[in-house]
């Protein structure tokens, strides 16, 4: 495990692959796994009392993913879902993956809550795996952790070729309408109505919705920018820093050295792939129903997967490998933030039947 940690570590640095998250997860399994012999002292993160304890408690009890949340809501701008509002179609049917994934997680032998922890590595947000499985499965939060981060990581490499895949030449090049002008006023109505829709229906969502809504409505208010900037600026860096580092130390030799372990990282591949194509998929046949005026380059389908802003920014990349005038960003931004929306209530779905 301190290899593996060191890997971690090494990963962040040379190839700067998620650093804000590896390095502090890395740093944390070298903690984690320091053997020690019982001094009558409280120091494992598994001993109650100790200062690792007190750290995880905002782990098991789904503190840290919330504030995460609010931090992340203070940082998005939904303009361009508010704009065009069935891209929103497109982040829902990226959780195909999710619930893909729970099926067969079921077929490899895991109990149903498990399941339901590892499939949302799919949504390929660590916050909200971590919440999850903090809630199901809490044996499993450090392989769900450590997997739903590397695929975030990799968004870059493991997207194009599905993308190409799926999608022709011709349905590469299809150029979108700019997306309109989004007033301060409609901004501020769907923080609130989201938060109202989503909650109503998936109650169970609440701690992760709440915050991300909470924290757009600060962002988008116009009268609490020092609050707004306070929650995606120190605070969820402090908060990043405590998760890393209580995530990694809890990820000692016994729970993560294990066939299981593997499994959970393959079906990690497996869910990530699957949202990725059912996104593309999705919107090539959703542009049979549109007019030709209206239809969606198919390169923004992988961005339904909620990783922000890593798809959003390969639909633009590979979008101008084949047009560098098509600015693809903007339109991609849309079901990349529905699919925060979108994982957020997979979740909630999943809590509220497995939990």
């Amino acid at each position: 495990m301190i290899v593996i940690g060191l890997v971690l570590i090494y990963l962040a640095i040379s190839k700067e692959f998620e650093p804000l998250v590896l390095i502090p997860i890395g740093f944390g399994i070298l903690i984690g796994n320091i053997p020690f012999k019982d001094a009558g002292l409280p120091i494992s993160i598994y001993e109650e009392g100790s200062v690792l304890n007190i750290l995880y408690q905002g782990i098991s009890k789904g503190v840290y993913p919330s504030l995460i949340f609010l931090g992340i809501g203070s940082m998005i701008d939904f303009s361009s879902l508010i704009a065009n509002p069935k891209l929103m179609l497109i982040g829902a049917a990226a959780q195909f993956g999710i619930f893909g994934a729970y099926a067969l997680a079921l077929l490899l032998g895991f109990e149903p809550n498990q399941a339901g922890a590892i499939g949302i590595i799919g949504a390929a947000d660590g916050s909200t795996a971590i919440f999850l499985s903090s809630q199901l499965a809490p044996k499993l939060i450090g392989a769900v952790a450590i997997s739903a981060f590397t695929y975030m990581a990799l968004v870059p490499i493991i997207q194009p070729p599905i993308m190409r895949m799926l999608t022709t030449k011709k349905e590469r090049l299809i150029r979108m309408k700019p997306p309109r002008a989004v007033s301060q006023t409609e901004k501020i109505i769907f923080s609130i109505m989201g938060l109202l829709l989503t909650c109503f229906l998936v109650p169970s969502g609440l701690p992760l919705l709440g915050m991300l809504f909470f924290g757009n409505i600060l962002r988008e208010s116009g009268v609490t920018r020092r609050l707004a900037d306070t929650a995606r600026g120190p605070l969820i860096d402090i908060i990043s820093i405590l998760l890393g580092l209580s995530v990694g130390a809890s990820m000692q030799a016994p729970q993560i050295l294990t066939w299981n372990s593997l499994k959970i990282f393959g079906l990690g591949a497996v869910s990530f792939i699957v949202a990725t194509a059912a996104g593309v998929i999705f919107v090539k046949i959703f542009n049979l129903f549109l007019k030709k005026e209206n239809k969606i380059n198919p390169l923004i389908g992988n961005a339904g997967v909620s990783a922000v802003p890593h798809p959003a920014q390969t639909s633009q990349l590979i979008g101008q490998q084949y047009d560098s005038t098509n600015h693809l960003l903007m339109h991609a931004m849309g079901p990349n933030v529905a699919g925060i929306i979108g994982s957020a209530v997979a979740a909630g779905i999943l809590l509220g039947f497995l939990g």
